[in-house]
């Protein structure tokens, strides 16, 4: 039975994600004394869940154009990559025994894609390095002293820190302990939250309950999206994403999810406009349905002219009706250019990932609260935001390593004698 008062003599980390075993690691180099404390069982449940279909650990993208992932804080992640970009990601890698390859799209993978042999050999190495690992334990708060609060198998700890990394994770993925309970706690202490949102998700579109019985789950590929920008400007962007009971997701959307929930922040609804046959463009479309069908069904038609089949199909009848798949002019202008409307993004839980959460005004350059001195925040609960691609595990890792070298030097700075 652990002691119900704990006194750590050096850092305090709280989450065993990317963010904070790299704080953890990169505290530990200095030879500062670490703590890490998680909620779940074992550490990096999300990263190993994460990379179950293969671990995209990184983007092979060059700077600046990789720093521009992250929108309106790609100025600020960009310092972070300073540090540790995708690069350095790759060779920490290798310093673990797991080497690494550019996939599809750039993205970068280990060379057996697998997350575990990953995760096992750096949870080894920093066990081997001394960092004292602390599992079951769940972060509440502070008490009215300023002492940490954790809830354990055997009743509730209170740890008096030094220093402390908080590396909590986003809201999405509750069950693997990412549930955003922290955020009205650090509200409730004065701290800046954005309020958490899903970000790479799904979003709903009202369908027929025909096309939901026939095709859900039914892969679109390839198209490309069109949608307009806060300032009206269009934008376009190919690739894959799936029907659903409920509307839509996929690779394409998750891709899109930043500037879509802000349309439906602003307006109510976001618009997207689909490119059902990306190499066939709309003179040729027109040309080729408007050939006889010498008795075959429209959708025989549009199968044998123009290679529309299944979902794309059925998109084309749910958005015209009856009447108007009966006219080849407005079929051809509804295949370049489908309209979509989007109601809502699903909810947070279902999400990849987050947005929202700290501000990063909220803190200094080496990410330590301005109002809470000696607390420092890293990882997903910061807000930020990135597409998937390997850019989200990339900034985790990076803001890990600001992080515990920030609060290192923080350490440092309470024993060195002033005057």
């Amino acid at each position: 039975m652990p002691d119900s008062r704990y006194s750590a003599p050096g850092l305090v980390v709280i989450g065993g994600g990317p963010a904070g075993l790299m704080a953890a690691e990169m505290a530990r180099a200095t030879g500062v004394e670490v703590d890490l404390y998680e909620a779940m069982g074992s550490v990096g449940r999300k990263f190993l869940i994460a990379g179950k279909g293969g671990l995209n650990l990184t983007h092979a993208e060059p700077r600046p154009g990789f720093d521009q992932r992250y929108r309106e804080r790609a100025q600020t992640v960009g310092r972070w990559l300073d540090d540790f970009d995708a690069d350095a990601l790759r060779e920490w890698a290798r310093g673990l025994g797991v080497d690494t390859y550019v996939g599809s799209s750039d993205r970068v993978f280990p060379l057996d894609r697998k997350a575990a042999p990953l995760l096992r050999g750096w949870v080894r190495r920093l066990r081997e390095q001394g960092v004292r690992f602390h599992v079951h334990h769940r972060w509440l708060g502070w008490t009215e002293h300023g002492a940490l609060r954790f809830t354990t198998p055997v009743g509730e700890l209170t740890v008096t820190a030094r220093a402390t990394v908080l590396a909590l994770g986003g809201g999405s993925w509750p069950e693997l302990g990412s549930d955003g309970a922290w955020a009205p706690v650090l509200a409730a202490q004065g701290v800046d939250v954005a309020a958490l949102q899903p970000a790479n998700c799904g979003f709903d579109v009202d369908w027929s309950e025909h096309l939901v019985q026939r095709h859900a789950g039914a892969p679109l590929k390839p198209v490309i999206a069109h949608w307009y920008d806060a300032d009206g400007v269009e934008h376009a962007l190919q690739g894959e994403c799936v029907l659903t009971a409920t509307g839509i997701e996929g690779s394409l959307i998750y891709a899109l999810s930043a500037p879509l929930r802000e349309a439906i922040t602003a307006n109510g609804e976001a618009r997207l406009w689909l490119d059902l046959a990306p190499n066939r463009d709309l003179e040729q479309l027109q040309r080729d349905l408007a050939k006889p069908r010498a008795g075959r069904s429209i959708s025989e038609h549009l199968r044998r002219q123009v290679g529309i089949t299944g979902a794309k199909a059925a998109l084309l009848h749910e958005v015209l009706g009856r009447e108007g798949m009966q006219d080849p002019d407005a079929i051809a202008v509804a295949i370049k250019r489908l309209p979509l409307l989007l109601t809502q993004p699903r909810p947070l839980a279902e999400a990849i990932s987050t947005a929202g959460g700290v501000r990063l005004e909220a803190l200094d350059d080496g990410l330590m609260l301005r109002q809470h001195p000696g607390v420092f925040c890293a990882g997903e609960m910061l807000d930020w935001e990135a597409p998937t691609g390997g850019y989200l595990l990339t900034a985790c890792y990076a803001s890990g390593v600001r992080a515990g070298r920030a609060a290192a030097a923080h350490l440092r700075s309470l024993d060195t004698p002033t005057g």
